[in-house]
């Protein structure tokens, strides 16, 4: 995508206003003052006429091209304001029954209040674009793989997967299979978006401008591909199981076993009765989630600078390695605060982008009232609290994709039981800026499309079942208006995807637990392994029932807590994920949570900016201990150890030892591997040991540094001591010199910035944060990755709503020009927050800008 003319004149625009600012204005004076002596004194006989007549006209020249100068940086600056809403005062609006009332608090939170649920949500679509019009289109195209008409060939293959999905045809159905009342309240809120596009097409968003395009109306539809779009980007997909075929062809049914592992000694399952947070048992099998920086998926592979900013929506479905998300929440009971009430919290961890996923919103409308995160481009509160309920999610990562593989033959037919069939097609067209259109034809089997094409390597016609096809409800509505624990659990059993852990809690002391979602019920086996099509063996029989699903109501400990770990106890009937989170985080949680503190709501802020990594420090134990031991562990290695030896665990950004225990861990996984499945291509497939990616891939590697099994030790070892060391003088091979000054914040930073204005390189010091290191990991309650992390923070205090907190990465506006641009950054960066007012006396009190929308 090249940088065209309106991005140079705007970065002109602010660097010129910089310097005009700064040196160029405070001279004018003094050019006035030589105009003047210039026009009425001769000069000094000293001083010949022609220099003096060549002095006075570059004067004037100097001053002409300043008042030049001075008049673009306004009319540009003016032209990079022109996008920022009318926050004050009344605006006519086409489509209301009456006014609407909208506060702003200091961070531009709006509070809507509304005479009718029509204008309710008619006023949210419109308040929403006003601050995130060039996201909420953004996301649409993402989903929908339209991202090439705007962006060039960057996005292909993204365009293609998406296409292949069929997300835009599958939320077409999803919209005619929708109820009235949904239909009705996704239909006032594409008003309410198009009202304010109709009104505002000549002063877009700047990335409209840069990009040479103007957003299309809305649609219902829409609405629904974004809400898919986050059932996709939260489902674990079938790559697991073709990677998992593989590595059983290479390594046969013992060692794979041990890779797989899907349970730990840790594990917290919200119905089970709380372990004692002790030793682990004989047989321990310790757990994490995946390593620290998630590598790119072969899958997809794009231009760096523009995929790298684009990345939030590039992703690839058929990805690698795990996704590298994950969230927690938790609820406790007023046994276990200072108010006697409950607290909630919830951090969901998902990738970053600019401006952040979540719009903070205040709904009201007679009884109907809800505070919290909303999704851009979609109607209601996700996450939050009404006057009674509060909850949070975490998401579930149950098995709801399988691989089935079909047999065509020469016809281009598929066998089924009943013979051969021919599978459906569906034609997509993808507009490409400045290239011819792209045509794929979709190959759509019984059990869904055939997406072989998004299976780097592989070659057989693989089909994806996946539950979104079978259709998903909306259930937020009722969950918003929900007034007790009944109405909440009849709300979310009809939330089919994607599936969540739900906390929940009540302002008369309630806690309580959900598992949601629809997770297939199979003739055989668990989808863990890709499957023959041709036959009924393997199909999806019905769905677990939701009064199945794992639930708990007021339960004796008075803590619930899940990160995405384990939910399932032991001897439940059903399998739900073959591949769930490891433990360390919620093991974490429990364990502060169980301490016998009385907490109040700063203690949860607390708990969700912790950094201590119980993975590393056992992983530092280990490597201490081995090098000690080693026959011929080197100086180097011995000094590495006293640093880890004197280590808190704490992954802090100014600290080596969070470095040197994270790489040389990761050299030991990559050593550990390659001895196994070795360094070429495995066959059918990708290439050797990073062909192994597992969320519990570390409950694996502590089980093997626990037990040291000899089928794991490599034949070039003689004690696991030896090996680890080894590991540890890899690992420094990429280290300073001093390994003290090997710090982790640089090693673990987090980029943010915006897609398309942080490509200009003066402005972009105002559109991001830009590359800042982090404490932290994936491992910590506070997941920091790179490109992922909290991307909210969320205490509900049920003894007093309006002591409740949230804060988003960034702030609420995607103008950058915008005060609310990014004045949440800092809270989010350096862990603090910001008070949620609810009541009407505190929504007044905070009140800093007052809108009416008023029936035109």
């Amino acid at each position: 995508m090249q940088i065209i003319r309106l991005e140079i004149i705007l970065a002109f625009a602010l660097a010129a206003k910089s310097w005009l600012a700064d040196f160029a204005i405070p001279l004018a004076p003094t050019y006035n003052r030589i105009l003047l002596m210039t026009s009425s004194l001769q000069p000094p006989v000293s001083v010949p006429r022609r220099q003096f007549r060549l002095w006075r006209f570059f004067s004037l020249f100097a001053l002409v091209l300043l008042i030049v100068a001075a008049a673009a940086v306004g009319w540009l600056y003016t032209i990079a304001r022109s996008p920022l809403p009318d926050l004050d005062g009344a605006i006519p609006v086409s489509g209301i029954s009456a006014p609407v009332s909208v506060s702003r608090d200091s961070h531009g939170v709006p509070t809507i209040e509304a005479a009718t649920l029509d204008d309710l949500f008619f006023a949210q679509g419109y308040i929403t674009a006003q601050d995130r019009l060039f996201q909420m289109d953004l996301l649409r195209r993402a989903a929908a793989g339209e991202l090439s008409e705007i962006v060039g060939d960057v996005a292909l293959q993204h365009d293609r997967q998406q296409r292949i999905l069929g997300i835009r045809a599958t939320a077409a159905k999803g919209l005619l299979a929708a109820t009235p009342e949904d239909r009705e309240q996704f239909a006032a809120y594409a008003r309410g978006v198009n009202a304010y596009i109709r009104s505002n097409r000549d002063r877009l968003p700047l990335e409209f401008r840069a990009l040479h395009y103007s957003p299309r109306p809305w649609t219902e539809t829409d609405s629904l591909m974004i809400a898919y779009q986050m059932v996709e980007t939260l489902s674990t997909n079938p790559i697991a199981a073709l990677s998992r075929e593989q590595v059983l062809a290479k390594l046969g049914p013992e060692l794979t076993a041990d890779l797989y592992v899907n349970n730990s000694w840790r594990d917290h399952p919200p119905t089970a009765v709380s372990p004692a947070l002790g030793l682990p048992p004989d047989q321990p099998a310790s757990p994490a989630p995946r390593s620290g920086t998630p590598a790119d998926s072969a899958a997809f592979r794009a231009p760096a600078e523009l995929s790298a900013m684009l990345s939030p929506w590039l992703a690839p479905f058929l990805r690698e390695q795990p996704v590298a998300l994950g969230s927690n929440d938790w609820v406790v009971s007023g046994v276990h605060t200072v108010s006697g009430k409950p607290l909630l919290s919830n951090d969901m961890h998902l990738g970053h982008q600019m401006p952040n996923l979540w719009y903070e919103a205040h709904l009201r409308s007679a009884d109907f009232d809800v505070a919290g995160v909303t999704l851009p481009g979609y109607p209601y509160v996700i996450v939050g609290h009404n006057r009674r309920v509060a909850w949070g999610f975490t998401n579930v990562g149950p098995a709801i994709e399988d691989a089935f593989i079909e047999t065509f033959n020469a016809q281009r037919q598929y066998q089924t039981p009943d013979g051969w069939k021919q599978p459906d097609i569906r034609q997509e067209v993808i507009h490409v800026k400045g290239k011819p259109d792209v045509v794929i034809n979709v190959e759509i089997t019984r059990h869904g499309p055939i997406v072989t094409d998004l299976a780097p390597g592989e070659t057989r016609k693989i089909a994806l079942r996946w539950t979104l096809y079978d259709g998903i409800r909306n259930p937020f509505f009722h969950v918003d208006s929900a007034q007790n624990w009944d109405q909440f659990r009849r709300a979310f059993s009809e939330f089919d995807a994607p599936g969540q852990n739900v906390v929940y809690a009540d302002v008369d002391g309630n806690i309580g637990y959900q598992a949601t979602g629809k997770v297939p019920i199979r003739a055989a086996g668990d989808g863990s392994l890709p499957v023959d099509g041709s036959d009924n063996a393997h199909e999806w029989t019905s769905y677990v029932p939701f009064d199945k699903l794992p639930n708990v109501f007021n339960p004796p400990s008075g803590i619930i807590a899940t990160a995405n770990g384990r939910i399932t106890p032991d001897g439940y009937p059903y399998s739900i994920s073959v591949q769930w989170e490891a433990p360390w985080r919620t093991d974490r949680i429990y364990r502060v949570l169980g301490s016998g503190k009385k907490f109040a709501p700063s203690d949860m802020l607390a708990l969700e900016t912790d950094i201590y990594s119980e993975l590393d420090r056992v992983v530092a134990d280990k490597f201490v201990y081995a090098i000690d031991h080693a026959k011929n562990a080197s100086q180097r290695s011995h000094q590495a150890a006293n640093i880890l030896r004197q280590w808190n665990g704490q992954m802090d950004a100014n600290s080596p030892a969070p470095t040197i225990a994270s790489k040389a861990r990761d050299e030991l996984r990559r050593m550990l591997l390659a001895a196994k499945l070795g360094t070429y291509p495995l066959q059918g497939g990708p290439a050797s040991w990073t062909t192994y990616h597992w969320m519990m891939e570390t409950v694996w590697l502590e089980n093997v540094l626990t037990q040291q099994p000899a089928r794991w030790l490599p034949p070039a070892y003689s004690s696991y001591d030896d090996l680890l060391a080894s590991a540890m003088d890899e690992a420094l091979k990429k280290a300073p010199a001093d390994s003290n000054s090997w710090n982790w914040g640089p090693e673990n930073s987090v980029t943010i910035q915006n897609p398309i204005l942080g490509r200009i390189p003066v402005v972009r010091r105002w559109t991001g944060p830009g590359e800042q290191p982090q404490s932290g990991s994936g491992y910590t309650v506070k997941a920091a990755g790179r490109d992922y992390g909290p991307s909210e923070r969320f205490t509900a205090d049920l003894s007093n709503l309006d002591s409740s907190t949230l804060n988003t990465v960034t702030g609420q506006s995607g103008n950058f020009l915008s005060p609310y641009y990014m004045d949440q950054w800092q809270a989010w960066y350096t862990g603090y927050t910001f008070a949620l007012p609810f009541s009407k006396s505190a929504v007044e009190d905070a009140t800093a800008h007052r809108l009416i929308l008023e029936p035109k």
